[in-house]
């Protein structure tokens, strides 16, 4: 009744139809993390959306008049003038820009810290030795 060629042809449809059903199931899968990474994406843009909102609505300059007016006695504050800013030229040097030490003060530096076996010279008081 079944020839062989029929047994293997059911055999091959079958295993077809069981990879294909589990390809099927992974793609499922797949397209429901998706789903989920989209909802959660969609969740931060909002989340962002909103605290842009609340920052611009915090920081209206009528509303910030209005605190420093109220709690100006508290706050003491006063208009920055243009002598307290630093100009680039009065910043301290990079450390890039530094000159480098002659041989002899960093042979001199080196026996220093020898010398030290790791504590500092210097004594604050606070912490007997």
């Amino acid at each position: 009744m079944f020839r062989t060629l029929d047994v293997v042809m059911i055999a091959v449809m079958t295993a077809a139809a069981t990879v294909t059903y589990s390809i099927k199931h992974q793609a499922e899968n797949k397209l429901e993390e998706v789903r989920k990474l989209d909802s959660e994406i969609k969740l931060e843009e909002d989340t962002i959306d909103l605290l842009k909102a609340d920052w611009a609505l915090l920081t209206q300059p009528n509303r910030l008049n209005r605190l420093v007016k109220t709690f100006e006695a508290d706050l003491k504050l006063v208009p920055t003038e243009s002598t307290q800013l630093a100009q680039p030229n009065e910043l301290p040097m990079r450390m890039d820009e530094l000159p480098a030490l002659e041989p002899a003060k960093e042979e001199k530096v080196a026996k220093n810290k020898k010398k030290t076996s790791g504590t500092d010279a210097i004594q604050t008081g606070s912490v007997a030795n």
